[in-house]
């Protein structure tokens, strides 16, 4: 879906394929079929976009076979589907039973992320739409924070840097530019604002103009973070925001009061990471999962918790929980509600779907593409209260 700012910019806005965790190829075109071209219909849309998932599997044939990527092209094209960005963060195995901690590894201190990274940035040269001259990609900020050393940091920086130059050599090659934005996450070493700037201006930061920040709103509001500081100071630092992913995070006001306990463990589920955070006046107070939160003393109960689970946009959680809904508002608002667009590329992020509480996730293929649907929707709202047209 595109839109055109005021001043004349096009917004794209996606919603993210790793929420169907196709591993292969195959099952790549078969999600374009059974889930993406099905959502399109829904929205009465010509054309839809879509933020790709490729796993290191799919992406590895795509990259060895020129025959197989000018076919997933065809596949987009026939279908009415556009992708203008792919989200690079998880490897592999991002549709197990078990992801949990192992979605950070290979980190960007391990050889197999760059070049992971280098092949999504050429795969997406070939897969922009024929009128569009500019790519991004989202990574995972650097590592998860258990023994990050100063001298892992240096090596990660280095392989962002050697990244860059790999990317100003393959604008010079297909005359398109792909830009990467690492994406602050609860938990690991870049996860607020403040690290990503300290990450991406300090010694050996990668030049802005190829790496910048990818702004997952679930992650800002887990942190407790207000989106209006956070981007201002981005912008402030010239830190650029190379994509937004619209997300809401899980949100119990009162988590002392009767029932909302109760509430909160019927999320706690064995699939995904879900960092949890409480927002006391002395600051944020941390733990790695929601089931761990919910253990006697392991946060205070008479302050405001936050979860790292991506709640449908158009669906929050029934009472006595909530989801960060306004914070989302909030930055998008800053991002592309004033007189120049801070971003370009909009991806609604809610991989989350079969993981909600039984009586909340979709039970078929049709639900889910309802659910999809009904998101890309209520984001389609948001920007148009912001002053944004929707473009056929």
């Amino acid at each position: 879906m595109r839109f055109r700012h005021p001043d004349g910019t096009t917004v794209h806005l996606a919603y993210c394929t790793n929420v169907h965790a196709a591993e292969d190829l195959a099952g790549v075109v078969d999600q374009l079929r059974e889930y993406a071209e099905p959502v399109r219909r829904r929205l009465h849309r010509d054309r839809l976009g879509i933020g790709l998932w490729l796993a290191r599997d799919a992406a590895r044939a795509l990259t060895a076979d020129p025959a197989a990527l000018r076919s997933l092209r065809g596949e987009l094209d026939r279908r009415g589907l556009e992708v203008v960005t792919l989200n690079g963060f998880p490897y592999r195995g991002f549709g197990d039973q078990h992801v949990k901690y192992r979605v950070y590894r290979p980190d960007w201190t391990e050889p197999e992320r760059l070049e992971h990274t280098t092949d999504l940035a050429r795969l997406l040269t070939a897969l922009l739409p024929d009128d569009a001259v500019e790519g991004t990609v989202s990574t995972l900020p650097l590592a998860w924070r258990t023994g990050f050393t100063a001298e892992r940091r240096r090596t990660a920086l280095d392989a962002l840097g050697a990244l860059a130059g790999r990317l100003d050599a393959l604008e010079e090659l297909t005359g398109r530019s792909i830009r990467v934005g690492i994406e602050p996450e609860p938990g690991c070493t870049v996860e607020t604002t403040d690290d990503a700037v300290a990450a991406l201006t300090g010694p050996g930061a990668p030049p802005p103009h190829r790496v910048g920040v990818c702004v997952d709103t679930c992650h800002l509001a887990t942190q407790f973070e207000d989106p209006e500081g956070a981007l201002a100071a981005l912008s402030a630092a010239h830190v650029p925001v190379v994509k937004c992913q619209l997300s809401a995070a899980l949100h119990a006001e009162c988590p002392d009061e009767e029932g909302t306990l109760e509430a909160l463990s019927a999320f706690a589920e064995p699939r995904f990471l879900h960092q949890t955070r409480a927002g006391t006046d002395a600051g944020v107070l941390a733990v790695d999962d929601l089931g761990e939160a919910l253990r006697p003393g392991a946060l205070p109960p008479g302050v405001p918790w936050r979860s790292h689970f991506h709640m449908p946009l158009h669906a929050p959680p029934p009472a006595p929980l909530s989801s960060t809904l306004d914070v989302l508002r909030s930055a998008l608002g800053r991002l592309v509600g004033g007189p120049v667009p801070l971003t370009r590329h909009l991806e609604v992020e809610t991989y989350t779907w079969q993981a909600l509480p039984e009586g909340q996730r979709p039970r078929t293929r049709a639900q889910l593409a309802d659910g999809i649907a009904a998101e890309l929707d209520a984001a389609r709202e948001m920007l148009i209260d912001l002053g944004l047209k929707e473009l056929p």
